[in-house]
């Protein structure tokens, strides 16, 4: 069957019509309107579009992944980055193409995509760690994501950074409000800030893999500390979750030996005996939302 998947974000909106195999076979981005709901809208819309007439099929199965939630039972939006709070997208998108088109998380859709056929296939329960400008995450459970009463993903990185951990290092305040949140650390922009407070440079991500590959121990002790702290998010995930397999993605995620990075920084606090979950990279990289978008609004066809 072929369908379209939607990656919504801050800066652009992007396509992806799907053979029955969820190969891309066509793509188009566009800059994500910004300036109000309504133009917002249309852009959106647009993309659904063209997906529509790529396939010549009106009543092509499409999905749409975007950041923050949808509430399950208001159908009220919140996300940060695009002008949607307070809106009821999914029934403003069903009014304006006379159809529905379901939509979640992204995080959700990218844990989907990963689990039902990439780095997360065969395993029963899968996580999908984003990390990236922010640290977020989906949960998918034999291939399916289990319901969720606010419809939303696994908010990890708006959990607390143990005390013990941090006493050393002045605790931020978020973007979300809160203080000493594991994404004021662990996201790019964080990471690029612990350099800062450890070097008296804050180094980008990139810069600093870079410079631990030419044998820099200052950038090596940076990254040392970095998954350190990760590693108490992962074993926060696993006492929640007991996952099987935890897949990567997002910008961070392409440093250089981070998975092996963080299952030593996972084994080094496990609790007793715990079996460690596989820490694997994304399969589908960039295209993994969309095809859990896709995913999604195939499902909801079948029920």
């Amino acid at each position: 069957m072929t369908s379209g998947g939607i990656d919504l974000g801050g800066t652009k909106i992007e396509a992806r019509l799907f053979d029955a195999a969820l190969n891309t076979v066509d793509l188009r981005r566009i800059p994500t309107p910004t300036g109000d709901f309504d133009s917002f809208l249309a852009g959106l819309s647009e993309q659904v579009r063209w997906l529509e007439e790529q396939a010549g099929d009106a009543a092509l199965p499409v999905g749409v992944g975007l950041p923050g939630l949808i509430d399950p039972q208001t159908g009220r939006a919140f996300a940060s980055n695009i002008p949607v709070t307070g809106r009821d997208l999914p029934g403003a998108l069903a009014q304006a193409l006379e159809r529905e088109v379901p939509m979640l998380n992204d995080c959700q859709a990218f844990a989907l995509s990963e689990a039902h056929s990439g780095a997360g296939a065969g395993h029963g329960s899968v996580i999908g760690l984003i990390m990236g400008t922010g640290i977020g995450a989906g949960h998918a459970l034999d291939g399916a994501l289990p319901h969720r009463l606010n419809g939303s993903a696994l908010e990890i990185g708006h959990m607390g950074l143990p005390a013990h951990a941090v006493d050393d290092l002045p605790l931020r305040r978020c973007g979300c409000g809160k203080i000493g949140c594991y994404e004021t650390v662990l996201a790019g922009p964080g990471l690029q800030w612990l350099s800062g407070q450890m070097l008296g440079e804050a180094i980008p991500p990139a810069n600093l893999s870079a410079r631990t590959l030419a044998g820099d121990a200052q950038a090596e002790a940076v990254l040392d500390r970095w998954a350190s702290l990760a590693g108490e998010l992962l074993l926060a995930i696993q006492l929640a979750h007991d996952p099987d397999c935890i897949v990567l993605g997002g910008g961070v995620s392409k440093m250089p030996g981070i998975t092996e990075r963080l299952t030593a920084a996972l084994d080094a606090v496990r609790l007793g005996a715990m079996r460690l979950p596989v820490i694997a990279l994304a399969q589908h990289g960039d295209s993994s939302g969309a095809r859990g978008a896709a995913l999604h609004a195939i499902s909801k066809g079948r029920q």
